[in-house]
């Protein structure tokens, strides 16, 4: 016999939510994964959306998901990643040479702290990466890689 009342479950947390959320549809409607995260990174890590405010060639460290890594065959082994956390999202150019020192991080990590210089121009600004970290979420990704 099916009861007239449902039991009551306890309250998700905000991460299990968003964990929930990618299980069940792969995306995250009410949260971004980065949210999880970012009271613990290092406060000198710079949000997308702040990235605005510095000027050009300043040395910077930015956190995200890796949404996308491309390798056009007209770029000269230069590897573009897409970085998104909960402010926006970034353009990561990546040297030949910084992939190679990298490439094992840069390459089978879902999100990333990446170092490096930014290039403001025209009112588009992009990363040139130094260096990857691997940056652990709770909550897994999946990019679009090499497509």
């Amino acid at each position: 016999m099916v009861g007239d009342r449902a039991p009551r479950l306890p309250v998700l947390e905000q991460v299990e939510l968003t964990m929930a959320d990618l299980w069940a549809t792969g995306i995250t409607p009410d949260g971004h994964p980065m949210e999880n995260v970012r009271p613990e990174l290092d406060p000198d890590i710079v949000t997308v959306a702040g990235l605005a405010a510095l000027p050009d060639k300043t040395r910077v460290r930015v956190a995200g998901v890796v949404t996308h890594r491309q390798q056009p065959q007209t770029a000269a082994g230069t590897i573009f990643l897409n970085l998104e956390d909960e402010t926006g999202m970034l353009n990561v150019i990546c040297s030949p040479g910084a992939w190679a020192r990298h490439r094992r991080v840069a390459r089978d990590s879902a999100a990333l702290v990446i170092r490096g210089r930014l290039e403001c121009a025209e009112g588009v600004i992009s990363l040139v990466a130094e260096t990857f970290t691997r940056l652990e979420l709770v909550v897994g990704s999946r990019s679009r890689d090499f497509r």
